[in-house]
């Protein structure tokens, strides 16, 4: 996918993905396809289920955040036609939109496509966004621009078939310095740039993740030169799908993996793999990638906004000088991340008078203009306050981050939104010189997945219950000590008690009254934290626990006026799938026609992976059918060797787990892959008569449930 702002036509691959989205929708609707089957499909197309029945999210994946003036407008529009007139900017630096029909997605499809944008693998158990440090490419701090590097990576592995049917979703990020604002340390992947005897490269870490077991990610090297990033996140992925956990949804991110092996076994795994890639090293050609830089300038109108002292406090907490002088990015604080339609175009219109094209979302749902002439700043700080874009204290504590909580996530335990609304007033309110404070961040999720990052928050929350009798009280966990210090070390928060949500601004006035009476000149939060310890805290905060004197309105969620009803929904990615063998027998077919697809077009090493999915997904369905677990792919080629092929039941020259692995002993070549797609041909029609006979003996087709299935 190419840098230009205005694609105007549908690439061949889009079409593809637009047609066969289209006719599982229809296969779906007329009962062809299972509807479990269709979610796991839909999921890597950017559909995901909503908490209200008969509507979906739509998830827009944006690489590193950057987006135009032009695509604001795009998505406006199609959120106006398609969805409820909102733009929701997330913490990966996606837009979503909500309230989408099913049969509507194809027609969203088509208006991103033909303007550069995609949802293809948003979602599902693929590589997600890729996101990066919105400074990227104008960060005074920052050694080289990563923006080529990130974009690179997410279009490599987009539609790559390693990553299209993985455990878990993979989530990458790419910082622009050590300070380490795109968190590299919670990530499946993270990279932050360096420069070594001037060959540009990357601190590389991996294993990282939020969720119920936060895990902060080991060092993989301290040095990795930039041609070798692609390889290694390639290879990595090869280990993960190969031997991470599939069938205990809980233990099958990147993360338990990295800790199963220890990182030198996991790097012992990947270097093994790193010797049959096509492309051992893959330098990343630069030169296609422009700056994008401001309009022309133009006479500023005003110098003196009508509010000189909000603007004066704007230009101190949401502006910086870029490293191109003259310039300054400008920080646009967006309440939840929520941008109606109209808004939004008129964003575009204000944006593309003062700045340059590229915009970037940013992590903490906002958005980051660049290239700013200094002498415009009184005039796009007086536009942006005619659309009520241009408050101070942006990623200050007062700038709260929040995921949608129960406003439309199935898993939503908690109105995380209502709760950030009303802190963000409270701060205004009571604490207003705290909008200068950038050290102290809060974040909230409406339950314990992390979607708003709340474990890596100074002050966090996450969706939670509290039992009164027979009442269900709505509460709030609340945890301490997370975030990065602005020396870029990473810090995960601790869960310190539990609490009704109604309670919780008193819980943020007891922590912000405590650290200003008694931390020491300059002391960073998470130090005064961890100088105190968890207990203290625990003790600080247990008064707020009683709940005896609850009644009324404090027994009611934020923004509610009814009683509380937890009413949690299943995730997406965790349905119980029902199948029969022979359609997953079908699947390794499909993954054959691929393979094939891709050998003609000279794609070999996606050739051979489909083919190596086949001989897996083949093996798997025997398996399945005499009741055998599945839980990893390597157990799958040990299980088939030792059940049907050192048995005599099946037969196969040789040893079945070393004829599969061939794939990670051999460069895909021509030779190599012809004669392991025709392997893999074979043992598959081998599989079908071995099944074929089975049914004719009388065996019925059989259900498996998810937890069988997913290796």
């Amino acid at each position: 996918m190419s840098y230009n702002e205005e694609i105007n036509t549908i690439a061949e691959t889009d079409q593809r993905d637009i047609v066969e989205l289209e006719e599982r929708i229809d296969n779906f609707r007329t009962g062809k396809e299972d509807e479990e089957r269709f979610k796991l499909y839909r999921l890597t197309r950017g559909v995901y289920g909503q908490r209200q029945l008969g509507v979906q999210m739509f998830r827009i994946k944006i690489p590193y955040g950057k987006i135009s003036p032009h695509q604001f407008e795009v998505i406006a529009d199609l959120s106006d036609k398609y969805a409820s007139s909102n733009l929701h900017l997330t913490t990966r630096q996606d837009i979503q939109l909500h309230y989408v029909k099913l049969q509507d997605s194809p027609e969203v499809w088509k208006g991103l496509t033909s303007n550069g944008l995609t949802g293809r693998e948003a979602c599902g158990n693929t590589v997600r966004n890729i996101t990066a440090s919105p400074t990227a490419g104008i960060d005074p701090d920052e050694p080289f621009d990563i923006t080529p590097y990130a974009h690179a990576a997410a279009f490599y592995f987009l539609r790559n078939p390693i990553c299209q049917e993985m455990g878990r979703k993979i989530k990458p990020s790419f910082s622009s310095s050590d300070k380490d604002t795109a968190f590299s340390y919670f990530h499946d992947f993270g990279f932050i740039p360096k420069i070594k005897d001037g060959v540009k490269g990357f601190k590389v870490l991996v294993g990282g993740g939020l969720g119920a077991q936060a895990i902060t990610a080991p060092t993989a090297y301290e040095f990795l030169s930039a041609d070798k990033m692609i390889p290694f996140m390639e290879a990595s992925l090869r280990v993960f799908d190969r031997h991470g956990e599939r069938s205990k949804r809980q233990k099958a991110r990147m993360k338990f993996l990295v800790k199963k092996l220890g990182i030198d076994g996991f790097m012992e795994l990947v270097n093994e793999e790193w010797k049959s890639l096509q492309n051992k090293v893959h330098p990343i050609d630069t030169s296609d990638y422009v700056q994008e830089e401001a309009v022309t300038y133009f006479e500023p109108s005003i110098t003196t906004p009508k509010n000189a002292d909000k603007f004066e406090l704007w230009k101190k907490t949401n502006t910086f000088e870029q490293k191109q002088k003259g310039f300054y990015g400008v920080y646009v604080r967006i309440l939840l991340g929520d941008m109606s339609s109209d808004v939004s175009r008129k964003f575009a219109k204000i944006a593309r008078k003062y700045v340059a094209k590229d915009i970037r979302i940013t992590v903490n749902q906002g958005l980051l203009l660049r290239f700013v002439h200094e002498d415009h700043l009184a005039e796009l700080f007086e536009a942006l306050e005619t659309i009520g874009y241009a408050n101070p204290g942006f990623d200050s504590i007062a700038d709260v981050t929040a995921c949608p909580g129960t406003d439309t996530c199935n898993l939503g335990v908690t109105n995380s939104t209502g709760l950030a609304r009303v802190i963000e007033d409270m701060i205004e309110d009571e604490y207003p010189e705290l909008l200068e404070e950038e050290h102290i961040k809060i974040k909230i999720s409406g339950c314990m997945n992390a979607c708003g990052q709340h474990m890596v928050a100074n002050i966090g929350f996450h969706g939670s219950s509290i039992k009164k009798k027979d009442l269900v009280i709505p509460a709030m966990q609340v945890v301490l000590g997370g975030g990065t210090e602005p020396n870029g070390k990473g810090w995960i928060a601790e869960k310190v008690i539990k609490l009704p949500t109604k309670k919780i601004l008193d819980c943020i006035r007891f922590v912000l009254n405590d650290y200003n009476t008694n931390a020491m000149e300059g002391e960073y939060y998470n130090h005064y934290y961890e100088r105190q310890g968890k207990k203290y805290f625990y003790e600080l905060l247990k008064p707020l626990a009683n709940i005896d004197d609850l009644e009324g309105a404090d027994l009611f969620d934020w923004e509610q006026e009814h009683e509380y009803k937890q009413a949690i929904g299943v995730g997406e990615c965790a349905g119980v799938v029902l199948d029969v063998v022979g359609t997953i027998i079908k699947d390794a077919k499909e993954r054959l026609e691929s393979a094939a697809d891709d050998f003609e077009k000279g794609h070999l090493p996606e050739a051979a992976y489909y083919s190596y999915s086949s001989f897996v997904i083949g093996a798997k369905a025997l398996l399945l059918a005499d009741d055998i677990k599945c839980n990893t792919q390597i157990n799958i080629l040990k299980d088939f060797q030792e059940q049907f092929v050192e048995t005599g039941r099946f037969p196969f020259d040789g040893d079945f787990k070393e004829k599969v692995l061939e794939i990670k002993k051999y460069e895909p070549t021509t030779e190599f892959v012809s004669d392991y797609m025709l392997d893999a041909k074979s043992f598959l029609k081998e599989v079908i008569r071995f099944r074929e006979k089975d049914m004719t003996n009388g065996q019925e087709d059989k259900e498996v449930i998810e937890s069988y299935y997913k290796a």
